[in-house]
């Protein structure tokens, strides 16, 4: 094959960046005994879902390619940091007013993590010198309310640094300095606390109604047999009106076991306790009538769909800093950054 008269393209090299490449090098984006951008992004594409050796699988099967698994892992990697290194914190609330409601959650998932323990006894099974431990990932995000979408984002760090993803998140989903934020969160002190913390006087937070029924439905065996009536449907009613939370506690407060009783014994102190000690975290009468949600089911859906389906497979064991990587990736994933990515990205 000739090109440019008796010129053989074959042998013809170019000079780019200070490297000697042949022109189809160059123009395909290939290096020798490299992978395709195209092939690199269906790569991590399986390997975002699966194993990877049943990522090594599925290459197989639907392209024919038989590429190791640790190969496969060394590319889901570089691809995953090179995601991280390009998510910068979004720090200052944008001088413009922003959108009207802005619905903010947050909880913790556990991840199964190795531990390093050189004493253990060695042999064939590599992990005979690891153990297992259990740290948590926080979860954060915010969507527009109405919107069916969130933008997610997270931290193995201090609840400060959840914080500061709270932050982080509302304001990719729109936040301003006009914006209301409706933040939901399960008992934790942390997601409050934080909330008051980044937001301070824009956000009103409010503890998830399904996980104040769990207490309802402790002290519901003690109030039942006083009264005889279905108490716990009477509270969760309760509880949607106005005021319903002081109503609660009114209720409660005469059936409250005296100090002396041990604490696994005295489910009503324990429920009015709960309340009392969270003062305007139940305003679900004005959260309902403002159209704002009053369970934080989306967050605990993340932890499901985002973390937990690849990180808490049977048997899967992560480094911590393999495991923060791969949630990254599926968070770039879940708040559509994927095509950017790859539109701007070189092959690992």
């Amino acid at each position: 094959m000739t090109l440019f008269g008796e010129v053989h393209l074959e042998e013809q090299l170019f000079q780019w960046e200070g490297y000697c490449l042949r022109p189809f090098q160059l123009e395909s984006q290939l290096s020798c005994r490299g992978y395709s951008l195209p092939l690199q992004r269906r790569i991590v594409d399986f390997a975002a879902d699966v194993s990877f050796e049943n990522a090594q699988k599925k290459l197989k099967e639907h392209y024919g390619i038989d590429i190791g698994k640790e190969r496969i892992r060394q590319i889901t990697y570089a691809h995953c940091a090179a995601m991280k290194q390009g998510c910068e914190l979004q720090t200052q609330v944008p001088a413009k007013p922003g959108k009207a409601q802005i619905v903010v959650e947050a909880d913790g998932s556990m991840i199964p993590l190795i531990r390093e323990c050189p004493d253990r006894e060695g042999g064939s099974d590599m992990r005979k010198n690891k153990a297992l431990e259990w740290k948590e990932y926080r979860l954060a995000l915010a969507y527009g309310n109405g919107e069916v979408d969130p933008v997610y984002g997270g931290s193995f760090g201090s609840v400060d640094d959840t914080g500061d993803q709270m932050l982080d998140v509302a304001i990719r989903a729109g936040t301003g300095t006009r914006t209301s934020i409706h933040s939901v969160g399960d008992g934790a002190t942390w997601v409050s606390d934080q909330s008051e913390r980044v937001f301070g006087s824009q956000a009103n937070f409010l503890i998830d109604y399904y996980h104040l029924c769990e207490y309802l439905a402790i002290a519901s065996k003690v109030m039942e047999e006083i009264d005889g009536k279905d108490w716990l449907h009477y509270a969760k009613k309760l509880c949607l009106e106005k005021n319903g939370a002081e109503k609660i506690l009114k209720e409660l407060k005469p059936f409250v076991e005296p100090g002396p009783v041990p604490e696994e014994e005295a489910p009503v102190r324990q429920c009015y306790r709960y309340i009392d000690n969270r003062h305007g975290q139940f305003r679900y009468y004005e959260a309902e009538k403002a159209g704002l949600p009053i369970g934080s089911g989306k967050i605990e859906s993340g932890n499901r769909s985002v973390i937990q389906a690849r990180l808490k497979k049977a048997g899967a064991w992560w480094k911590k800093e393999n495991a923060d990587l791969m949630i990254t990736m599926r968070i770039h994933r879940e708040n559509r950054w994927w095509h950017t990515y790859w539109r701007g990205s070189r092959a690992a």
